[in-house]
């Protein structure tokens, strides 16, 4: 077994990003102090208004729900509805079941703090599990009802935009995520939300079934929630659009080719997570094979008996197995080697039933419009995280990771095309190579799958000079450039400042993907024209300043031919 030490570099090398801003890491209760549920905040007698009416109190709105009523935030602008569960606690007798009902309230819910973040361990540096097994929590950002205020026309419903986070199915939170932007410039009513993690979210085992998939099962009910709620915040119920990025890009995948979620949502937006997503054995540490995050069923469900061995659980009957494993306390279960052992999603499942990629091929996905895209240099900052450990010091070392990671004939091959004398240091060669191998060019083959049935619009995040404000430094000869989930702050308020050019940029970015929740075609006022991807390929360059928004042959520029011949 790898030492903690290398399990934890393995799990800041694949989850590493909620990519949470510096001060939301290691945030939160921990394990041991949430371990029950959180009871409703009242704070009043009971609102009553008709089919969720927002009923503007003295200290804040009110919107009654289908589970009771909550009270909000007015933030001028726009509303915050934070805190408010969507399933019943998945503790107790309930862990690692099915997302069950809330309990419904009658007494007026505070919502103007977030609930606890689901279990977890830092992405970075040592501490042990935060968060609470009671977290089934979502948040509501709407724009103020006064027209002046909104896209919308005063009196219509507005686009739903459901924001699913990243950090590799082991770390992160909705409520990292500040959308106000796609609220008041967008006109668009915005969910993040809270899924199990790890462990507690994709454990499998012969007693369960199988691996029945309780993260994207979470993500159904919140998606239900929004079905059932989305009007009383000013929401068109039926006009929703699910997006993510990293883990919550996957997320999106999967819903697109997931029975269970057909008509939960009308358009997908993919960042940097497309089902054919990978990455090559041994190209961050040593340790760490290939990364698929789909993997069968029976895969997850051997490591669960193994894990449940090791566990003490070991039972002949299947039910004293389970009953074993949930009296366990909640930091014997948020180890290192279960959280990153557990966080890959099953295929082969009543959820999942066929692997993604396998199903975008078949035509097998639900007929939605989707935006997908990458950035420009996605694995630079996954490789800096571990260099001074695992160097690509000279050319030398540089055909050396090649070798290791895609074999002696294919290096020579790929060293022809990515000559390390091309670039400024050869850890720029390899992250370049990685980049194209693992994010851009498998996404580029799913929209060429998507586009054959759907309006499909592709792009690459190209701006390079983009703010780090992951908190983590930056490493000599790896500058991060545009690199995975550098995107995010032009989308939310991250706390880092934007240039002016910067700025302008995610004016247009913001336009384009609310208008694509509004009517399905990425359209913003003022912005270029974002053509769809079709027989031409044509892949929408974003970056700052004057002609930074283009079409390019991304293709061509990423050597898709060379990735492509070697897909399975």
């Amino acid at each position: 077994m790898p030492s903690v030490d290398l399990v934890r570099r393995g799990i800041t090398a694949l989850c590493l990003l909620a990519l949470w801003p510096a001060a939301a890491v290691g945030a939160g209760p921990t394990a041991a102090a949430a371990e029950g549920p959180v009871p409703a905040a009242v704070v009043g007698p009971v609102v009553t208004a008709a089919d969720g009416a927002v009923t503007t109190a003295a200290d804040g709105p009110v919107v009654v729900t289908d589970h009771g009523p909550v009270r909000g935030r007015a933030r001028g602008g726009h509303r915050t509805f934070e805190g408010i569960p969507y399933a019943a606690p998945p503790t107790g007798r309930l862990r690692w079941r099915l997302p069950e009902p809330a309990a419904p309230w009658t007494d007026v819910r505070d919502a103007g703090a977030p609930g606890p973040r689901c279990v977890q361990l830092p992405p970075i540096g040592p501490g042990g599990p935060t968060g609470s097994e009671d977290c089934l929590y979502l948040n509501v950002t709407a724009p103020d009802p006064a027209p002046a205020r909104s896209a919308a026309p005063d009196g219509q419903q507005r686009p739903v935009l459901v924001w699913f986070h990243g950090g590799g199915f082991a770390n992160g939170a909705g409520d990292l995520y500040r959308p106000e932007q796609l609220a008041v410039q967008g006109g668009a009513v915005v969910v993040t939300v809270n899924y199990r993690l790890g462990v507690f979210g994709l454990f499998g085992h012969p007693a369960l079934g199988g691996a029945p998939d309780f993260a994207l099962a979470d993500q159904q009910a919140a998606l239900r929630w929004v079905r059932a709620n989305a009007s009383g915040f000013g929401g068109d119920p039926y006009n929703v659009t699910l997006f993510g990025e990293s883990a919550g890009g996957l997320s999106v995948c999967a819903h697109l080719t997931s029975p269970a979620s057909g008509g939960l949502f009308q358009r997908a937006v993919l960042q940097s997570g497309s089902c054919s997503t990978t990455m090559p054995p041994w190209s961050l540490l040593p340790t760490l094979g290939r990364y698929e995050p789909f993997v069968p069923e029976p895969r997850t469900v051997e490591k669960g008996v193994a894990a449940a061995s090791r566990l003490g659980c070991d039972r002949a009957e299947p039910a004293a197995v389970l009953d074993c494993l949930r009296e366990l306390d909640t930091a014997r279960l948020a180890t290192p080697e279960l959280m990153q052992d557990f966080s890959l999603v099953s295929h082969g499942t009543t959820l999942l039933p066929v692997e993604p990629r396998r199903a975008l091929e078949q035509g097998r996905f639900h007929r939605v419009p989707v935006i997908q895209g990458t950035t420009w240099d996605e694995m630079r900052i996954f490789l800096g995280q571990n260099l001074a450990a695992y160097p690509v010091a000279d050319e030398a070392g540089y055909r050396a990771r090649l070798e290791r990671s895609f074999g002696a004939s294919a290096a020579r091959a790929i060293a022809a095309r990515y000559p390390a004398r091309a670039y400024p240091t050869p850890a720029l060669a390899f992250a370049a190579v990685l980049s194209d191998a693992s994010f851009t060019c498998p996404a580029l083959r799913d929209s060429r799958a998507l586009a054959r049935h759907v309006p499909t619009y592709a792009y690459r995040f190209s701006d390079r000079d983009a703010p780090n404000f992951t908190g983590l430094p930056e490493v000599v000869g790896l500058p991060y450039g545009a690199s995975h989930g550098f995107e995010l702050p032009y989308l939310f308020s991250m706390g880092v400042p934007l240039t002016g050019p910067q700025q302008e940029l995610s004016d247009r970015m913001i336009g384009y993907w609310t208008g694509f929740a509004r009517s399905g075609v990425p359209r913003a006022a003022g912005a270029p024209e974002w053509p769809r991807f079709g027989p031409g390929r044509a892949v929408v360059s974003l970056a700052p300043g004057a002609g930074g928004i283009r079409t390019v042959d991304a293709r061509a520029e990423h050597r898709c031919d060379l990735w492509d011949a070697r897909w399975p």
